[in-house]
């Protein structure tokens, strides 16, 4: 693949998923080829190359009978994902820590400054999270996945982190659970114990994180 066929690729892949997790595409929706290439302006081929690459990282299921669709949500995948996610996570965490890297503690130092930093809600749009706390967030979490040293397991946990993100942007509305949490100290904690090179707490920390992630999410669809 030439240089610019990969950019162009890597352009409608970042666009299409960006449509995905903003939910633009309902859980379960057919992703058709023709209206993807007219929207995106892009052959088959390169939407095909796109979707396969999006169900490797679990936001599009690939199903022989259907073809492409969103990856449909319900409570029993989640409560999988997030046990999945648990021990993945804090197995990656586990490994950042124990090889103590100074320039991983550092991107940690500085992803979670920022997000310390960045507005969660904005007045103008009090239902959902802003894009530049929700971005402020990925960055940390992903810096703390990405010191483990193996590209393998970090491949891993970035994939169910992806899934996962599906359930939290079409969770984003305030609701009464919304007020059950601190976002900021569970942030915080994490992050210090991982600096202070404590394995067990930070990785308990991260786990309790993603553990009430799901536990107000599930309880919010029980009162709806």
């Amino acid at each position: 693949m030439s240089i610019s066929a990969k950019t162009r690729t890597d352009e409608v892949h970042a666009r299409l998923r960006a449509d995905i997790l903003a939910g633009r595409f309902a859980p379960g929706e057919r992703l058709k080829f023709t209206p993807l290439c007219q929207a995106y302006d892009a052959s088959v081929g390169l939407i095909r190359e796109v979707l396969s690459r999006l169900a490797e990282q679990g936001l599009v299921l690939a199903n022989p009978q259907v073809g492409f669709q969103v990856m449909p949500i319900s409570v029993d995948d989640l409560l999988d994902l997030t046990r999945t996610r648990m021990d993945i996570e804090g197995l990656t965490l586990r490994r950042g820590i124990e090889r103590g890297d100074r320039a991983w503690r550092a991107r940690i130092v500085a992803t979670h400054f920022t997000l310390a930093d960045t507005p969660r809600r904005d007045a103008s749009a009090p239902t959902r999270v802003t894009p530049a706390w929700e971005a402020a967030h990925a960055d940390f979490h992903d810096a703390l996945l990405a010191g483990s040293g193996s590209p393998r397991l970090y491949a891993i946990a970035t994939a169910l982190r992806s899934s996962a993100c599906l359930y939290r942007r079409w969770q984003e509305a305030i609701d009464p659970f919304d007020a059950a949490r601190d976002p900021a100290q569970e942030h915080a904690t994490i992050c210090q114990h991982t600096l202070d090179g404590d394995s067990d707490s930070a990785v308990a920390a991260l786990a309790a994180h993603i553990e009430l992630t799901t536990t107000l999410i599930v309880a919010s669809r029980a009162t709806s």
